[in-house]
């Protein structure tokens, strides 16, 4: 600190402190709003009252002291019950957290209160963090790393003023002198002073523990911080409503309400990107009384948990060589993965229990991720219309029709089953009517009789409602267009099912990436062709797959979807984020060491390259024949760079000659003359020292203070001399 400048008092300080402190509650309190834990009104009230006694931190004071005493086990007895009726660990105890978090917001605090309100609040940011692997984790714990460090430093200076002691006078019902103090006043003091160059080496110092912090991220070994800390198994949340193992009408409609994002899937090669691609995650074939669901024939296939970070099914992917993609699904969303068919192996970053099905194409995992699910894809069909099930053929043919299984069949009173025969007579089908033919005149036949809303009506009245809803010509949402193709299917005898998962999507043009949305939800059916053995995805709000045999591929498909937009923008900030720091894992490791070893090789070797050119050019210089004109420009070149050096360093001299306050200025450089020559009295020390060292505005008369030093260095060379001869 320079002589002269004002610093803050004791009182400013603990002020000072306060407003630290409830800063950092609030950014850690900020963090439960983007957990999805059902912790938000607990969140909400924290915040409300931290806010409340940051501004007035005189109301602390004013509470009762048989409430202090009366706090904690209120807040033991608030969460022993909170989790006996929640019966989930982590809520708990995240609300447990706000409420410490209250509880010190609202209390004026001595130094170890403050140091466990940074625990506390450290807390819910790592599990923020954890929990929704969120870019805005990023920023969140810059915030409050920086928030911290300022805390810890007041409380350390605020401590060492005071003796070491800090009081606790909120227990005592006694309102500090610094809580009236007043904000603005505070400000006006922290203007006043603040140093530029403290704030600078702050400000390095910050820049350089990010930068140590990044190179041990790149340098340290990988693990699943989430499983480490086995935070999933103490979260339960429930599959968005669609996404499960069945659905009744209007689900799917609901998640198209919501604009948020429900995944983002990267491919390999953009060329073989498909324009409107169909992404399976549930296969519902069983139907009773509006509500479609798996059946347990279908369960059945599934095969046995396994654990492990790689799919490998029975039977390999494509053939050929297809595209890699890498899905990174937002938690939320279904325990049920999205594909967009079968394929060649399936890979986690790590570990995980997970079930599938060869027969339908699917991945289970055994709980809905409680974060966001990686994984990666290969030897996957980019888009397929249908879906090869030899497995089924098999079956079906040792059976034959009469043995279908019960959840193909039509589970709908006689008269409803009498009524969609003859719909299907009235559309033109026939028992020998193809699968291809009828779902071309099926679809046709639904498009011309109902509109598309997403406000259906199901006329009332007896029988089943989805029959009833095919009977007539109301509006409908494509789960009554997709149930509907599905039981008229079956009236014909033709095996069918529903599928549910999302259509289409948008393509980031900033991240080069699937964007899909929950709006993108969709519901389609899927019918068993027999001529080719496979399951003929139909879709009947869009054309027949019959009648779109190539769909648009690469760039025109890129075209189609392309988005722009500021959303756009920072969509493509998540998928940074979890492309290179989520997902940043060994093999990722590795490759930045091996691209940071590659630009060192390369940079080295143009250097050396350069320092070569240079050295040819130097040599073909003085060793080429000279003459005057040559001589002259030589000479011309060396005057042009010795006054170009001149006027640099002589511009620089005068330039810090001229600016106020430097050491250079002709007061503090006589200042500094007198301080080499005088050593008394302190006053007059203390005087030069302000004027060699000290702001302008603190300065004493400098001719007073040389005259007062001119008379002082007799006195201090003698005092020298004796004390020389003395030695």
């Amino acid at each position: 600190m320079e002589p002269g400048r004002p610093r803050l008092s004791l009182d400013e300080l603990h002020l000072l402190r306060w407003l630290l402190g409830g800063v950092l509650m609030l950014l850690s309190i900020v963090t439960v709003f983007y957990m999805d834990i059902g912790s938000e009104w607990a969140a909400a009230a924290a915040a409300a009252g931290v806010l409340t006694c940051l501004v007035r931190p005189d109301l602390p004071a004013r509470v009762p002291l048989w409430m202090h005493r009366l706090a904690f086990p209120a807040i033991v007895a608030f969460f022993v019950g909170d989790l006996w009726h929640s019966g989930a660990l982590l809520p708990a105890i995240v609300r447990l957290d706000l409420l410490l978090l209250l509880y010190r917001g609202s209390s004026h605090r001595a130094r170890r209160d403050d140091l466990q309100i940074v625990i506390l609040g450290l807390f819910l940011v790592v599990v923020a963090g954890v929990l929704t692997v969120s870019i805005l984790f990023a920023g969140q714990i810059l915030l409050f790393t920086a928030c911290a460090l300022a805390l810890l430093m007041v409380v350390t200076i605020a401590s060492s003023s005071e003796g070491g002691q800090a009081p606790m006078l909120a227990v005592r019902g006694v309102e500090p002198s610094w809580a009236r103090y007043g904000w603005a006043r505070l400000f006006r003091r922290l203007l006043a002073v603040s140093d530029w160059r403290l704030l600078a080496s702050a400000l390095v110092l910050f820049l350089g523990v990010v930068a140590v912090s990044g190179l041990l991220f790149l340098a340290i070994p990988r693990f699943q911080l989430e499983n480490s800390l086995f935070l999933e198994r103490f979260v339960v949340r429930r599959a968005m409503t669609g996404f499960n193992d069945s659905i009744k009408f209007g689900d799917i409609t609901g998640i198209t309400q919501d604009d948020g994002i429900a995944f983002e899937a990267d491919i390999s090669d953009p060329n073989k990107a498909p324009a409107s691609p169909y992404w399976r995650m549930v296969v519902l074939d069983e139907y009773h009384d509006g509500r479609f669901k798996l059946s347990s024939g279908m369960r059945a296939t599934f095969g046995r948990e396994a654990t492990s970070s790689v799919v490998v099914p029975r039977l390999g992917g494509v053939s050929g060589s297809p595209p890699a993609w890498t899905f990174y699904v937002e938690s939320g969303i279904s325990r049920y993965l999205p594909v967009l068919g079968r394929f060649g192996i399936l890979r986690f970053p790590s570990a995980q229990n997970y079930r599938y099905s060869w027969d339908l194409g699917i991945v289970a995992l055994r709980d809905e991720p409680a974060t966001m699910t990686a994984y990666r894809v290969e030897n996957m069909a980019p888009e397929s219309n249908s879906l090869h099930d030899p497995i089924f053929a098999g079956r079906k043919r040792g059976r034959g029709l009469a043995g279908m299984p019960p959840e193909l069949g039509l589970d709908v009173p006689a008269a409803d089953q009498a009524v969609l025969r003859r719909l299907d007579q009235a559309i033109g089908i026939t028992p020998t009517t193809a699968t291809r033919d009828f779902a071309q005149k099926a679809m046709t036949w639904l498009r011309q009789t109902h509109p598309y809303s997403l406000a259906p009506r199901i006329p009332a009245g007896p029988g089943d409602p989805l029959v009833r809803w095919v009977a007539s010509h109301e509006t409908g949402h494509c789960e009554l267009f997709a149930g509907s193709l599905v039981v008229l299917a079956r009236a014909a005898g033709i095996p069918a099912r529903v599928v549910t998962g999302f259509k289409g999507g948008t393509w980031n043009a900033y991240s080069a990436n699937y964007v899909i949305r929950n709006s993108d939800a969709h519901a389609w059916a899927e019918l068993w062709d027999p001529t080719t053995s496979s399951w003929l995805r139909e879709d009947p709000l869009e054309i027949a797959a019959s009648l779109d045999p190539a769909p648009e591929e690469g760039a025109a498909a890129i075209a189609s979807m392309l988005d722009r937009s500021w959303s756009a923008r920072f969509s493509s900030l998540r998928v940074f984020w979890y492309r290179r720091i989520v997902n940043f894992d060994q093999q990722a490791q590795v490759d930045a060491a091996r691209a940071v070893k590659a630009a060192t090789d390369t940079s080295g070797k143009r250097i050396r390259e350069t320092l070569a050119e240079l050295g040819r050019r130097l040599r073909l210089l003085f060793a080429g024949p000279w003459n005057a004109a040559r001589a002259l420009r030589f000479a011309a070149a060396l005057s042009a760079a010795g006054s170009l050096a001149w006027l640099g360093v002589t511009g620089r001299w005068r330039f810090r000659r001229g600016r106020p306050g430097h050491r250079d200025d002709p007061v503090r450089r006589e200042a500094g003359r007198w301080l080499r020559r005088v050593d008394s009295p302190p006053k007059l020390v203390a005087d030069l020292q302000r004027l060699r060292f000290g702001a302008p505005a603190t300065w004493p008369r400098p001719t007073e203070v040389f005259r007062r030093a001119r008379q002082a260095a007799p006195i201090s060379r003698r005092r020298r001399a004796s004390s020389r001869s003395t030695s």
